[in-house]
């Protein structure tokens, strides 16, 4: 993976936002990032849905990716394909043991570039607090689009290893620093109270840097 001389600078070129929202009868945490990405609709298409192609970036996927399917990405999600409109848009269900959220993601022609916006919906339980808030899924998005947007630009896959070993790095350490206080004022944004969303943010880094075993998954 290529070295991030500066963390901040690519943590800034996805813009964050959450939002409440309901699905249901049941309140839903809404996770929302946008990433601009210098190549054709077609090419960034690809690269999210050609079953070759998401491991070079993401993780090895099997199953029906057609609508209706069932995928299953390895050691993680797994869901069913809900809709696909290429090269616009496609939404599934994610699914990781009984916990089930909803994740979509559309593609917009910006420029000479495309701008990718991906939205995870999660129904809060307020019964359970919920200790990582938003980072904990978006900070997960985070390192995968910046996975993705290092694949574009290099057309080579991403090491598995040393992908997983980033955040332990210091460049990786200061990346999920900054991604989750990212998310953490998009919460606050929101309407969340700033202690609680910066105590959040804190366990999130400590989940990314230190316990991959465990915890929140993108």
């Amino acid at each position: 993976m290529t070295i991030l001389i500066d963390p901040a600078e690519v943590v800034g070129l996805v813009t964050r936002e959450v939002r409440t929202g309901s699905r249901d009868g049941a309140l839903t945490t809404i996770a929302v990032a946008r990433r601009t990405y210098p190549t054709d609709r077609a090419d960034l298409w690809d690269a999210l849905t050609d079953a070759e192609r998401i491991p070079r970036w993401f993780l090895p996927i099997s199953g029906n990716l057609q609508v209706g399917g069932r995928y299953q990405l390895e050691g993680n999600a797994n869901g069913v394909v809900e809709r696909c409109e290429a090269p616009e848009r496609f939404a599934v269900t994610w699914e990781v043991g009984p916990q089930v959220s909803w994740l979509e993601v559309t593609l917009t022609p910006d420029g000479d570039g495309t701008e990718l916006k991906l939205v995870h919906e999660a129904k809060v339980d307020t019964e359970v607090a919920w200790p990582y808030g938003p980072g904990g899924v978006g900070v997960g998005w985070d390192l995968a689009l910046m996975a993705l947007g290092l694949h574009l630009a290099s057309g080579q896959a991403v090491d598995p290893a040393e992908g997983l070993a980033f955040p332990t790095t210091s460049e990786g350490k200061a990346f999920v620093r900054a991604a989750a206080l990212g998310w953490a004022d998009a919460a606050i944004g929101n309407g969340d109270d700033p202690a609680a969303a910066r105590q959040a943010a804190e366990l999130t880094i400590g989940f990314y840097t230190t316990e991959l075993e465990d915890g929140p998954a993108s």
